[in-house]
Order: structure tokens, then sequence, then C-alpha cells
């Protein structure tokens, strides 16, 4: 093991500030490293730590949702993260949103105060082999670190495109035109919605298809995540794979008139104030003056005024089933940690529950002793084993939580939501154990 010394932590983002909190709170002293303000990456604006670059949301916090399950055991494991993601909630129904100036506030100001920690504003280029690091750098790591890492591991890397919903000010909204409501009236009505009929939709289709998009440069090659696809992709997909998608009007009564609309576009909270919006699901590689003209299309929106467009990115990963030991270890290396979305796994919740694994697996090395991997009937211990251990590593994806991939369940049929509660008890239950076996109380 390496010489006891601060453990170095490179990239300040949502992984970072998660693994630096785990080892901090058990009496081990961080040095994080972040290029912000010296260098910027094309989606980062905030100077702060653990900035929320794309939707402001954490998504489902409904205990019968494998990402609020995760949320669920992050909590009992003392995530940062989750406790001021609680503390910034904005109202937005089931999920779990949060005003992203005050969260990443908040992330920053709480490590600062720790008197153990240290944070150099820096852009890190070389890795040294000799003392514990954690790279926690993300999916737009800079092309020089991207290099080292590279070389570092002895793999190519896998990449794939995402892109960044659109931001509204609430002024701007025709407040006559939508209306407030959650899907099946789930939790409180916390959603605008903008009702469109069958030829507005048709119409909105249309302009999507043939309107001007961002090329790639001509060395670069695009793979989209399914699970993050732009609007105007699936847009590409059929007449009706919108309103099936993020339009689909499903569970969302117009209470003006009484009806379901042909489909609908959803704005969630960005903030606390409510004065801006996020248009829910609505990523694209849009040209910026095409996204106005295009989404002003939308019946409330006509007048709509643009805080932040759209925007697209390279997104970053490496191999995790042929480099990493289940504590997120380089198995060439164990100095060597990674944590995060460069770790294969996608979106916040899933980004910051690999910076908690991998703060608790440093940690424990620290102490002399090592971690075991939580259990499969976790959600934090499913999807670890996922990008370790992936049957599908061949054609390894970037993977968000879900119940699909917990321990399976005894032979026997179930209704779906029997089945998520079943999970969800089983998952809990174990965890408690871990916790208490792994002295982690």
């Amino acid at each position: 093991m390496a010489e006891n010394k601060a453990v170095m932590i490179i990239g300040g983002g949502l992984a970072g500030c998660e693994a630096a909190w785990q080892i901090l709170r058990r009496g081990h002293a961080v040095h994080l490293y972040e290029m912000k303000p010296q260098k910027y990456s094309p989606a980062h604006k905030m100077d702060t730590l653990a900035e929320l670059v794309c939707s402001n949301s954490f998504k489902s916090n409904s205990l019968d949702n494998a990402t609020g399950l995760l949320k669920e055991e992050m909590r009992r494991l003392n995530s940062l993260i989750l406790y001021f993601a609680d503390q910034t909630a904005v109202a937005a129904g089931s999920a779990l949103a949060v005003d992203r100036i005050k969260f990443s506030q908040k992330v920053q100001g709480e490590l600062e105060k720790q008197s153990n920690f240290t944070l150099s504003r820096i852009e890190v280029t070389k890795i040294s082999k000799d003392f514990l690091t954690i790279i926690a750098s993300g999916p737009l790591t800079s092309d020089s670190l991207a290099q080292e890492i590279s070389q570092m591991s002895g793999s190519a890397y896998l990449y794939f495109y995402d892109a960044i919903a659109p931001i509204i000010e609430a002024g701007s909204i025709d407040m006559d035109k939508v209306f407030w409501a959650s899907r099946y009236d789930k939790g409180t009505p916390d959603y605008l919605n903008c009702p469109l009929t069958k030829e507005e939709y048709e119409f909105f289709r249309q302009e999507l298809l043939a309107a001007e998009k961002v090329a790639p440069k001509p060395f670069e090659e695009i793979h989209h995540f399914e699970g993050c696809l732009p609007i105007e992709v699936l847009a590409f997909r059929g007449e009706k794979s919108l309103a099936f998608g993020p339009m689909k009007p499903v569970g969302l009564i117009n209470p003006k008139t009484n009806s379901l609309a042909y489909a609908v576009v959803q704005l969630r909270r960005e903030n606390t104030p409510g004065t801006l919006f996020n248009m829910v699901g609505f990523q694209t590689k849009l040209t910026w003056p095409e996204q106005k003209r295009i989404f002003q299309l939308i019946p409330g929106l006509e007048n709509a005024q643009f805080s932040r467009y759209g925007s697209i990115h390279r997104n970053t990963y490496i191999h995790s089933p042929s480099l990493l030991l289940p504590s997120l270890q380089l198995k060439t290396n164990e100095n060597i940690f990674y944590a995060g979305q460069i770790t294969g796994v996608e979106g916040y919740t899933e980004s910051a529950a690999m910076g908690l694994l991998a703060g608790l697996n440093t940690a424990t090395l620290i102490e002399g002793r090592q971690l075991q991997p939580p259990p499969l009937k976790t959600a934090i211990g499913a999807l670890l084993h996922y990008i370790t251990s992936s049957k599908s590593a061949n054609c390894f994806q970037p993977m968000n939580i879900n119940f699909g991939l917990l321990e399976k369940l005894p032979e026997k049929k179930y209704k779906k939501k029997d089945k998520n509660i079943l999970h969800v008890n089983n998952s809990l239950q174990a965890l408690n154990e871990w916790i208490r076996i792994q002295k982690l109380d």
C-alpha cells in the first residue's frame, strides 16, 4: 500500500466530493484537485465543486423505484451528496430536484470546513503510482489527463455523446396555456405541462427532423447513450416515438379542460424561487437558433426566453470490467481507484454512489483492512457488480441503476409493484447487515 499521506482525489464533481467526504469523516486527510476555474470543460460554467451540468434532478425519490432505493441506501451510508440534495430540494413531485447553485455551494462549504481537507485549483495531467489516488475526473475528463489515464491503464477509451436540456425563464411562459400537474397525481402538482394537439405534435416533430444540428468534428464517431437520447434522435425513430417517450401525456389530465392532450412537454423547476424551468427530456444537439425557433412552437412557450440552450459534449468512460476490481481499484495498481461516471455508471446518484464506495474502500485500506463489496441484493452492490463484472464486457455501455441489476428473487410470479417492494425490503435489510459486519456505523 502507498505511504501514509493525504489521499489525492482528481475531480471535484459529485463522485470526487462524495469520496472525499467518506475519507474525511473517518479521520483521514484528503487533497482534492479541481481544474476549475483555471480550466473549464465544454459543459461546466460554475467555479464551485459538485456542479450539476445537465438536469437539476436526481430523479425519483420514491422507494418503489430503483433510483429511490439507491438514494435511501446512500443516506444510510452518510452520503454528503444526498444530505445536501435533500437540504436544497425544490418542488418536483416524487423526484428529488435541487437548486443547483445552493447545492453546489453547500457541498463545497462543508468540505472546506474540514481541517484535514485541502483543495487545489489546478489541472492534473500526471498521476503518481506511488500513493493513494482516486480518479473522479468525470465524463468530461480533459484531453491531457485522458491520455495519461489511457497510458496508465493500457486500455483504449470508450465514449459516447450526451446532450443537455435547455432552461427557460419562468416569466416568459404563457401560464394561460399550461397547467400544473404531476403524472398520475403522484405527489404535489409540481410540473408545468404544455399540452399539444395531434396537429401541433406532428408539425413540431417534422420541424425537429428538418432542423439544423450541431455537426460533430471530423474525427468524432457518435455513440449516444440510450438512456439520454437527444430529442431529435428520438423523433427520427418513429412518428409516435416522442408521444410514447418524453412527451407522453399519460397520467396528465389538464384541469382546465378535464382532458388528455395528444402529447405534453413537461417543465420542472430549476431553482428554489421557481424563476427557471428545465425542459424535461429535451436534451438536444440542435443549433441555438433552431432551438429557439422550434421550441417556441410549443404551446405556452411562444415567447420563451432561454437562460441556457441545450448543448452536446463528449462523455468518456473506462472499460471497467477489464480494468477494475470490485473495490474500484485498478487491477494493475492497488493505489489507484476510480469513481463516478468515468467508471461506466450513468446519472447523478449513480456517480455519487461510486464515489461513496471508492471513498470507503480507500479509507478502510488506510486502516489496514479490506471492505467487502455490498451484497448483490442492494442497489449500490448490484451497480458496482455490473461495472466490474459485466457479462457484456465486450460491448460494455454506461448503465443507470434498475431493479433488473439486483439479485434475482425466488422463482415466483409477482406483480411489478410487489416485486419492487420485495427488492426494497431485501435490499435495506441486507445493507443494514453489511454496514454492521463491515463496521461502517
